[in-house]
């Protein structure tokens, strides 16, 4: 999770409160006193307010979709659209936008937010949550696409290039008979392999790239800046700038193979590499977010993770409902 999403969140605490009412207020063990308790904690802070509307939406979009003919022409629309070649897709999709309209708060369908569904249905190759993906590609390369990540694959007679639209890949390229350059493009730039195998993650802000083997020539979107950079070194970029380069831990791309290896990771990092596993929401107090983390742990299974930390670190796992993890200091 990136800075600005995490400063719009409201407090862990709050969120936490919210999620214990909600599971509460859900239940049938509800009284009408709980239902005064909760007006009256609702009313206290503007915090309390923004907490439950989040996990509120939550729950809504988690829900499964209720009987109307509007949301079952549209999830038989998603359907196809997933179904769908690449081409066919975009066509699907202003069908679907035609259908839903403007009210798509339940919509974000199979626990990812519609955005989300759209970007990697309508990409030549997604994964979704709680997938790891490998494609072999025309020239006999490979890419592995972590969870929620999507790419566009465009061979020509003049190039190979990957289109990241979303998420974190790891490229092993192959050499090619007719000499064809290999691009991976995203909003930032573009990284032409030197017969490498790299990882190449999009983020809100910027782009990471960590080289593993060969070596990897950045230049930014504005073309005013290009850098290369060698095995062993990761570097993050901009459309128009180029940070400092820093050591690449090949532990970092072990995800490909569903395992999280953390040596020192701050447990914040660990939480926001399981977050696009996970089929609902994690919510991490601040107070242990920069904990240090180390350890082999199932990417692919984050309650089971969690479980595993809490074993060996300070942490309390809470559950108050099925989609919703709570990380807390222990008492």
């Amino acid at each position: 999770m990136t800075a600005r999403a995490a400063a719009a969140l409201p407090p862990h605490a709050a969120m936490a409160q919210a999620a214990d009412w909600y599971a509460l207020l859900r239940s049938s063990d509800a009284s009408s006193v709980d239902r005064d308790r909760w007006h009256a904690w609702l009313d206290a802070a503007d915090e309390h307010r923004r907490a439950w509307a989040y996990v509120e939406r939550i729950g809504q979009r988690l829900a499964p979709l209720q009987d109307s003919p509007d949301r079952q022409a549209a999830a038989a629309a998603l359907r196809t659209l997933h179904d769908a070649p690449p081409r066919r897709r975009r066509q699907v999709l202003l069908g679907l936008l035609g259908v839903a309209g403007t009210g798509l708060a339940w919509s974000a369908w199979r626990h990812t937010s519609l955005p989300q569904v759209v970007a990697g249905w309508t990409a030549d190759h997604h994964a979704d949550r709680g997938e790891i993906r490998h494609v072999r590609l025309p020239d006999g390369g490979e890419v592995w696409l972590s969870a929620l990540s999507a790419i566009d694959v465009q061979y020509s007679a003049q190039e190979r290039r990957l289109r990241l639209r979303a998420g974190e890949i790891l490229v092993q390229t192959h050499a090619d008979p007719a000499g064809r350059p290999f691009l991976v493009e995203t909003v930032h730039g573009t990284l032409r392999a030197l017969g490498t195998r790299y990882l190449v993650r999009l983020e809100e802000d910027d782009t990471l790239a960590a080289v593993y083997a060969g070596a990897v020539e950045i230049t930014t979107a504005d073309r005013r800046k290009v850098g290369l950079l060698p095995a062993g070194q990761q570097r993050r970029f901009t459309r128009d700038t180029l940070g400092e380069p820093g050591a690449a831990d090949p532990a970092r791309a072990a995800w490909h193979q569903g395992v999280l290896i953390a040596n020192g990771m701050p447990l914040g990092e660990v939480i926001d590499a399981l977050r696009p596993y996970h089929w609902g929401h994690i919510s991490l107090a601040p107070e242990v977010a920069a904990l240090p983390v180390f350890g082999s742990y199932p990417a692919s299974d984050p309650g089971r993770a969690l479980d595993m930390l809490a074993s060996v670190m300070p942490l309390r796992i809470r559950r108050p409902m099925p989609w919703w993890l709570s990380v807390d200091a222990q008492p």
